[in-house]
């Protein structure tokens, strides 16, 4: 156990320098449109998979929690269009826009605290889309269909944060912060009795804890994951609309989650990355007016292959990969 912990540490530590190392032989356009948006959309993803893996539960309102700190931010932004009633810095309008994404998340658990499986998937689904629904019809606070645009985020060193370089390491900060954030959560008795409940939640209840609060304070910390995503998404799309937030960007975190693996929080920048790649590239491979059924596809091929996804292919290489090697060797051998 201890061999393979150190083992997956130095990986990790090895995959952080590779993507430190990007820009020096990457142009802007791969830095920004791809790793960038892999990285603050696998954010995202990352809070559906905490949920999912180490809580038994899939929400789909992630992209909603998410939407609610772009809105907020957007709201509170000096530079938005068209400026909102209290305008803040962006040093006070960001963690603003975490924490009531953080009160989304923790509502979102309140409300689904004792749903499970189908039930759990369709009021989540309900909530997302009637969220989308409202910022489509509130012309007040949300200005309509239209959104808020011109949210460009603060500058960083004294460049703009849509400088590649800039908008590119602080995903990556942020993204690497979190991911480890997630790592040590669940080693801690918090993330030990989520777990716990998440394999028989009458015999965690049994034993004295209490099975709904943890489930919401697990929701409220997917919330505060995800609103940091959507803080990002929204400076990376220079504003932010209902359909950002709509029912086809609800399912395609849960693509992203699916496709990377739901066995570990690394598999939504998997997936992320995969789903960037290809929604950059499909009018290229199948045009993109049929992006829906090639990522229709991925996907299907993916999950018949393998079902925890491209990080459960990747978990089990190495074992094949051995296990080939010595059945060749087994083989040399009698033969001679």
């Amino acid at each position: 156990m201890i061999i393979m912990n150190t083992r997956r540490w130095i990986l990790t530590a090895i995959g952080l320098v590779v993507l430190l190392s990007l820009p020096l032989f990457l142009p802007n356009f791969w830095l920004v449109n791809i790793f960038g948006r892999a990285l603050v959309y696998g954010i995202v993803a990352l809070s559906l998979t905490f949920l999912a893996h180490y809580g038994g539960f899939v929400s789909l309102a992630q992209t909603m929690v998410a939407g609610v700190a772009g809105y907020s931010v957007a709201m509170m932004a000096p530079t938005a269009i068209p400026l909102g009633d209290v305008a803040l810095p962006y040093a006070l309008a960001i963690p603003l826009a975490v924490l009531a994404a953080t009160v989304a998340g923790a509502v979102v658990g309140l409300i689904a605290v004792n749903t499970r499986e189908i039930y759990l998937l369709m009021i989540t689904l309900a909530l997302a889309v009637g969220f989308s629904l409202f910022a489509q019809s509130n012309i007040t606070w949300f200005n309509g269909y239209e959104g808020i645009r011109n949210v460009v985020g603060p500058e960083i060193l004294g460049k703009p944060f849509r400088t590649p370089l800039v908008f590119y390491y602080t995903a990556l900060i942020v993204a690497a912060l979190l991911y480890l954030l997630v790592l040590y959560v669940v080693r801690t008795p918090f993330g030990l009795v989520l777990q716990a409940i998440r394999d028989s939640d009458r015999r965690t209840a049994a034993i004295g804890f209490h099975v709904g609060l943890h489930r919401i304070a697990a929701f409220a910390l997917a919330g505060f994951i995800a609103g940091w995503g959507g803080v990002l998404i929204t400076f990376y799309n220079i504003g932010i609309t209902p359909s950002s937030i709509g029912l086809w960007a609800t399912v395609g975190v849960l693509i992203m989650a699916v496709i990377g693996g739901l066995g570990h929080p690394l598999g939504a920048f998997i997936g992320a990355l995969i789903f960037a790649l290809m929604d950059t590239f499909a009018s290229t491979i199948i045009g993109h007016d049929r992006f829906n059924t090639l990522i229709g596809m991925v996907f299907l091929v993916i999950v018949l292959l393998s079902p925890d996804g491209v990080w459960g292919i990747g978990k089990r290489l190495p074992t094949a990969l051995a296990g080939r090697a010595r059945t060749k060797t087994a083989n040399s051998g009698a033969i001679r």
